[in-house]
């Protein structure tokens, strides 16, 4: 079911958590906080909307990283019910796309209400102080349709974070497949 996410929340606080990939090296989001921020992108292995993206999601982690804001990748799906989203294709998923961010598995799926999320992809843009400052759309190529014009919504506006603190007053929801919850 296509779902979009809500609209941006300013300087709602990042909620913690501690999680593992699926090699069982855990994480948190403290320890993940970059000098200018923090992305936290819901995602999953079998989402034909973030199958879409994944491959330039992984590029602009990078350059988003190279940036100071750190970036993870959360699964939050219910995947007894959803097995192409199992811990085990995770890491192959991973590596297939160049994503290079820790892909971590949200098990009992607490973060992803925590956070709030509705899709993958769904994405939160966080500032150094932990506020939310994006919550929108990798780009906006699906409002206009023709490539040429696609304008990349979340790294401009996650390097507007890193510059200023702030996010753009404008933003698109971001749209995908509903997160499978138990």
């Amino acid at each position: 079911m296509l779902l979009n996410s809500d609209i941006c929340t300013f300087d709602w606080p990042a909620p913690d958590f501690d999680l593992a990939t699926p090699a069982g090296t855990r994480h948190t989001r403290d320890g993940l906080m970059g000098p200018n921020g923090l992305l936290v992108a819901f995602i999953c292995n079998h989402c034909p909307y973030v199958v879409a993206v994944i491959d330039r999601l992984a590029a602009d982690m990078k350059t988003l990283q190279a940036d100071g804001i750190g970036c993870v990748c959360i699964m939050s799906n219910n995947y007894r019910d959803y097995p192409a989203d199992a811990p085990d294709k995770m890491t192959a998923f991973a590596d297939a796309h160049g994503l290079t961010v820790p892909y971590l598995v949200d098990e009992g799926q607490l973060v992803g209400r925590a956070y709030g999320a509705v899709c993958t992809p769904d994405f939160f843009g966080f500032n150094a102080q932990g506020g939310l400052q994006y919550r929108g759309r990798l780009d906006d190529m699906g409002m206009r349709g023709d490539p040429a014009g696609r304008r990349p919504e979340l790294l401009e506006a996650m390097q507007q974070v890193a510059a200023t603190g702030k996010g753009p007053a404008a933003q698109t929801p971001s749209m995908g497949c509903s997160i499978k919850w138990s």
